[in-house]
């Protein structure tokens, strides 16, 4: 019998995290975790995508497999091996320092920790049950906080992802909610990026008022975001909209004759492209301004891959109840739960796939910031929680 070592999990996790892996320069961490399934004798392997359309990467997953004699339901464990961008300020080492029960690194809680807990849970679930039904799929995805969460839209559109019956992504759930483990989220806020453009008419520095300045329409634009009327969600609460850029310039003396305000835009159930750009033209309206204008998402892979739905799934889904009773089995307590207020890969599970999409992992603080780290009991916690569930779902008495 294979018993679940917190040691183990943390040595692995540590592993993880010693690899720098920033989104776009994920090849070492993937070919260090398909070997990792291959010496474990768990059927594994790379899988490549070429996105053409807008970044020209040449991507990899990594997909692991374990089917059972019987049918029964299909089971998808995801979670992205790549981080945000090395960050200064740290005053640990952002390659792995533990401390107690904490560890520090880039990735340690974000989410290199779900990933680790993914990994050893299947690892006891190979080595303990002999026959069970149905089928585990897992997924290490790259260029999930890079643009367009490349890795699992690759997965999605190539087909890795049809027939599943659950997902479970292990991202820091109570680390990102900011409640105590355990916790659960039921689905999560969606968004778009997008800009608005601005063309007015050029004139010399010293009479502007003989121009249409672009930059000052589009400051009163700005000002004017703050008073966009959102969709109340009875689980989402309301979406919101983040200046997250700006760009002018009128050379050495001359009035700009342009502008683009760069916007992320998160949205919740029943808002879309079109009613963004109604409250937008709103806004542009109350701002009164003289320049032209245009409003343009920005471009993506392909047309599903454009924008990232918002999601819910029910508490009383029978997979939803049955994973609460393992996390109950596990922690000693139901999780509690909330709704994510950011964007993932869970959106294309929790939308594309059209089953539910459950979010939980870990607890810890500073994900994409100095300092990241991770409390590794709720990492073990999580690895045995996701065992349970197979061994719950997927093995008959």
């Amino acid at each position: 019998m294979k018993k679940i070592k917190k040691e183990e999990v943390t040595t692995l996790l540590e592993n993880l995290v010693s690899i720098p892996s920033p989104y776009f320069e994920e090849n070492e961490i993937m070919e260090y975790v398909n070997q990792w399934f291959e010496d474990r004798n768990i059927h594994s392997f790379i899988h490549t995508y070429h996105e053409s359309k807008v970044t020209g990467f040449h991507g990899k997953n990594v997909i692991a497999q374990m089917k059972g004699k019987k049918p029964g339901p299909k089971i998808l464990l995801n979670g992205h091996l790549d981080t945000v961008q090395p960050t200064h300020g740290w005053s640990k080492n952002p390659y792995g320092e533990r401390v107690e029960n904490l560890l520090y690194g880039i990735g340690a809680l974000d989410m290199k920790s779900g990933c680790a807990a993914i990994m050893m849970a299947m690892e006891a679930f190979q080595k303990n049950v002999k026959e069970f039904k149905g089928e585990v799929l897992a997924t290490f995805v790259s260029v999930e906080e890079g643009p367009y969460g490349m890795g699992t839209n690759a997965l999605i559109e190539d087909g890795y992802m049809e027939d599943i019956d659950i997902s479970i992504i292990t991202e820091p759930s109570a680390g990102f909610t900011e409640k105590s483990y355990p916790n659960l989220c039921l689905g999560a806020r969606g968004g778009y990026g997008l800009s608005v453009e601005f063309y007015g008419k050029s004139a010399h520095g010293a009479n502007p008022h003989m121009g249409i300045s672009a930059l000052k329409d589009a400051a009163k634009f700005i000002l004017e975001c703050d008073h966009i009327s959102y969709t109340n969600d009875e689980k989402l609460g309301t979406g919101d909209l983040c200046i997250i850029g700006m760009e002018s310039n009128g050379g050495a003396c001359s009035v700009p004759d342009f502008a683009k305000v760069n916007i992320f835009w998160h949205i919740v159930r029943g808002e879309n492209e079109e009613t963004i750009i109604h409250e937008l033209e709103k806004a542009i309206k109350r701002a009164n301004i003289k320049s032209n204008y245009k409003i343009i998402f920005r471009d993506a892979p392909s047309e599903e891959s454009k924008g990232f739905q918002a999601y819910t799934v029910r508490e009383d889904n029978s997979f939803v109840q049955s994973f609460m009773e393992s996390v109950e089995t596990i922690c000693g307590e139901k999780p509690s739960i909330s709704y994510f207020q950011s964007i993932g890969d869970f959106n294309y599970l929790g939308t594309r796939l059209e089953t539910p999409a459950l979010i939980f992992g870990a607890n810890g603080k500073n994900y994409h910031s100095p300092d990241e780290f991770v409390d590794l009991e709720t990492v073990y916690k999580t690895t045995k929680t996701l065992y349970q569930f197979l061994v719950d779902t997927l093995v008959e008495e």
